[in-house]
């Protein structure tokens, strides 16, 4: 398939859902970590997480699931972006259905870490909307 890498800065890409046989090339293009923010299920031509996670590994990729469902976003969920792109030893794709999600938790991972404005204008370069976020990424 056609890789869709939408790069918000030089850390971080997000990308809309991904397949086993991406992993190589994501790898080829300079990624060090792949961060899953979609939950298993969601719709039936989906692959499956472990199927994600093995290409991933399979291609040299830390490999990173944070999946973000129906029941919404948890500070947990938060924290762990923050350290998984933290300990990452270079770039990091995230990806979920459409990348909004991917977007929307890389947005609050980042919150007291950059100014609001910024993430937002990050995010917008990318092709995602944060804004409606703004009173949320002004705190840390």
């Amino acid at each position: 398939s056609d890789l869709d890498l939408r790069r918000i800065n030089d850390r971080v890409s997000v990308a809309p859902q991904i397949g086993p046989d991406d992993l190589t090339a994501i790898k080829a293009a300079g990624f060090a970590a792949v961060i899953n923010n979609r939950p298993d299920g969601e719709s039936p031509d989906q692959p499956s997480a472990a199927e994600i996670r093995a290409a991933a590994e399979a291609a040299g990729l830390a490999y990173h699931e944070i999946p973000l469902g129906r029941t919404g976003i948890t500070q947990d969920m938060v924290d762990e972006t923050r350290a998984a792109l933290a300990e990452s030893d270079g770039p990091v794709l995230c990806f979920c259905r459409s990348g909004t999600r991917s977007t929307t938790l890389w947005a609050l991972s980042q919150a007291g870490q950059m100014p609001a404005e910024e993430i937002i204008a990050a995010a917008g370069r990318a092709g995602y909307d944060v804004s409606h976020l703004a009173a949320h990424l002004g705190k840390s």
